[in-house]
């Protein structure tokens, strides 16, 4: 069982900077054995993948280049990065837990439904 709290979203300028955090409570099995990821849901629209980290990261090509994921084990915490921010980008962010932390060469690391834990999620704005 994993409970995830995000925070760090906010309004800010197209061509800024926001970074995002999620706190990760588990039981059973430690923070460091889940795959984590964010996920975003634009308004009218369905949520869509953003970011994995486990021992690497993957990123889908609409933010590659200009958000960062990474982990901080020690503190159980994930972070987004996100730099260059685009009207585009407006939505409300969700960090996730997957139980399975590598799935091999073929697996859909990329689906909402191989995320078991799931945050609450964080509004984030970028106006033009």
């Amino acid at each position: 069982q994993v409970q995830l709290v995000e925070s760090g979203g906010g309004l800010v300028q197209a061509g800024g900077s926001l970074r995002l955090s999620c706190a990760a409570s588990a039981s059973g099995r430690t923070f460091t054995t889940y795959a984590m990821g964010w996920f975003r849901q634009p308004p009218g629209k369905e949520r869509e993948f953003v970011a994995r980290i486990n021992s690497i990261t993957y990123y889908s090509d609409s933010v590659k280049g200009r958000f960062t994921i990474s982990r901080d084990n020690a503190k159980n915490t994930v972070y987004l990065q996100m730099n260059s921010l685009k009207p585009e980008d407006t939505a409300v962010y969700y960090c996730a837990a997957d139980r399975t932390y590598y799935g091999g060469s073929y697996y859909s690391f990329d689906t909402k439904d191989k995320y078991a834990y799931w945050g609450q999620g964080t509004q984030v704005t970028v106006s033009s």
